[in-house]
C-alpha cells in the first residue's frame, strides 16, 4: 500500500463545503430520502433488490455509515433491523440528520468525526457502508484502512463512488462530456478550490483493498435507467446511459466468513 501524503487539509476544506451546503439538504430533499423505505443506491436509485449488496439477513447487524450526511442510509438499515451508527465530518449535516430522526421516529447514534480517524473500537461492526461519503470525500489511503480496522473478521464493506471514467471526463466543477480531459496515470484528487474529491483507478483501488485484508466480491458499474428520474449538474442521464458515472464495490474482510 502506497503511503498517503501528509497533507490532510482536504478534511477542513470539505467540512466547510458541506457545512455551507447543508441548508440545501434541509426540508424536502432530506425528507424525501428518509421517506423511502426500500434500500436503493447512488444517483440513479438503483434498487438493492436488483443489486444484492447487503447480507441476506440485515437484522441484528452492527453497521456504520462512513460519511453519512443526513443519515438516510442509516435510517434504511435501521428499518431493516440493523444497529447503525452514522459518522460525518459536517456538524450541519448531522443537525439535519437529527431533525429527521425526530420527525421519523428512528433513533441511532450520530458521531461528528472524520472517517479517516474513526473514534470507534477495533472489530466492532459487521457492515460498513459509504454512498458518496467517505468513499468520495476522504483519502482512500486513510479511510479504507480505518474501515478495515473497525470491521470484524468476515465483515462486509459496500461503497458507492464516482467511476474513474467520470473523473477523466469531467473538468473540476463542470459536467462530464464525451472526451478525456485528464490523464488516468496519477489520478487521485480532483477539486475546484471549494472542495476535494478522491477517485483512484481500478487497479490501484483493488491493490489497496487487498493490502487492507479485503477480498473484493463484486464491482458493479451502474448504468442510468431509461427514462431516468432526473439529470444532475455534474452528469446527465444521457451520459450515464452510455458510460458509468458511478460504481459500487463490495468487499469482505478476510474473505468469506
Amino acid at each position: 500500500m502506497t503511503a498517503p501524503t501528509g497533507d490532510s487539509g482536504h478534511v477542513a476544506l470539505n467540512r466547510r463545503y458541506w457545512d455551507e451546503r447543508a441548508a440545501a439538504w434541509h426540508g424536502p430533499l432530506a425528507r424525501e430520502q428518509w421517506g423511502r423505505t426500500e434500500v436503493s443506491w447512488g444517483l440513479w436509485n438503483t434498487p438493492e433488490t436488483r443489486l444484492g449488496l447487503l447480507p441476506d439477513e440485515v437484522a441484528g447487524l452492527d453497521a456504520v455509515e462512513l460519511g453519512c450526511g443526513t443519515a438516510y442510509g442509516c435510517a434504511r438499515l435501521a428499518r431493516a433491523g440493523a444497529r447503525p451508527v452514522g459518522v460525518d465530518v459536517s456538524r450541519e449535516q448531522l443537525a439535519t440528520a437529527r431533525s429527521m430522526q425526530r420527525e421519523f421516529g428512528i433513533a441511532f447514534p450520530l458521531l461528528l468525526a472524520d472517517a479517516e480517524r474513526l473514534p470507534l473500537r477495533k472489530a466492532s461492526f459487521d457492515l460498513a457502508v459509504s454512498e458518496f461519503g467517505a468513499s468520495l470525500w476522504c483519502d482512500p489511503y486513510r479511510w479504507i484502512p480505518e474501515a478495515a480496522r473497525v470491521l470484524r473478521p468476515g465483515g462486509r464493506l459496500v461503497f458507492v463512488r464516482r467511476s474513474p471514467l467520470f473523473a477523466l471526463c469531467a473538468r473540476d466543477g463542470g459536467p462530464a462530456g464525451p472526451a478525456l480531459l485528464r490523464p488516468q496515470f496519477g489520478l487521485r484528487a480532483q477539486g475546484d478550490g471549494t472542495s476535494l474529491e478522491f477517485t483512484i483507478p481500478h487497479g490501484e483501488l483493488l491493490r489497496l483493498l487487498r493490502s487492507c485484508g479485503f477480498t473484493v466480491e463484486d464491482l458493479i458499474e451502474i448504468q442510468a435507467p431509461e427514462p431516468a428520474h432526473r439529470d444532475y449538474p455534474e452528469v446527465s442521464a444521457a451520459w450515464a446511459q452510455q458510460w458509468p458515472s458511478e460504481e459500487i464495490w463490495q468487499a469482505r474482510l478476510g474473505g468469506r466468513a
